[in-house]
């Protein structure tokens, strides 16, 4: 999973498709673009975990489970 937010991202920047093109190679791999806001802050978004946390919940509900 991969999570980015549609603002300014300086390392990423969403114009330029790579995160759609990119995580094609990725065996069930999936993203999620945050809409930018007056929380979000480019790169920085991955601080504010309330922004995010709850792709992050949906992703763990989905894993398979180890046997112990």
């Amino acid at each position: 999973m991969a999570i980015n937010a549609d603002d300014d991202d300086e390392r990423d920047p969403i114009e330029l498709g790579i995160l759609e093109r990119e995580i094609k190679r990725v065996r069930f791999g999936r993203y999620v673009i945050i809409q930018g806001s007056s929380e979000t802050r480019g790169h920085g978004t991955i601080g504010n975990a309330a922004l995010w946390k709850q792709h992050l919940a949906e992703l763990l509900q989905r894993a398979p489970r180890m046997a112990k």
